[in-house]
């Protein structure tokens, strides 16, 4: 259990300034923190893995090169453009 002391102390610390009347609600819930934490250490690992429980593969295919439209082609319809490339108008 965590008690006022401690949390003022902690605040003092944390150079953190704690009214009086908050004291007692921080208690509480410092205690229902550590007590989560304390669930939570309790778990165990123990049991079947999960790292691959579909039976999936890997889907992804092989990067290749191919051919693309020249700069040219590209660009033909744009409206406006700076050195080859297209203009894209800042929004607000």
């Amino acid at each position: 259990m965590v008690t006022r002391e401690e949390i003022e102390n902690i605040a003092l610390l944390s150079k953190l300034f704690v009214a009086e009347d908050e004291l007692d609600g921080l208690t509480k819930e410092m205690d229902q923190m550590i007590a989560f934490a304390d669930t939570i250490n309790q778990a165990t690992d123990a049991g079947e893995e999960f790292d691959n429980i579909n039976g999936l593969q890997n889907a992804f295919r092989e990067d290749e090169v191919v051919p693309s439209y020249p700069q040219s082609e590209i660009l033909k319809n744009r409206d406006g453009g700076v050195d080859g490339f297209f203009y894209v108008a800042k929004h607000k």
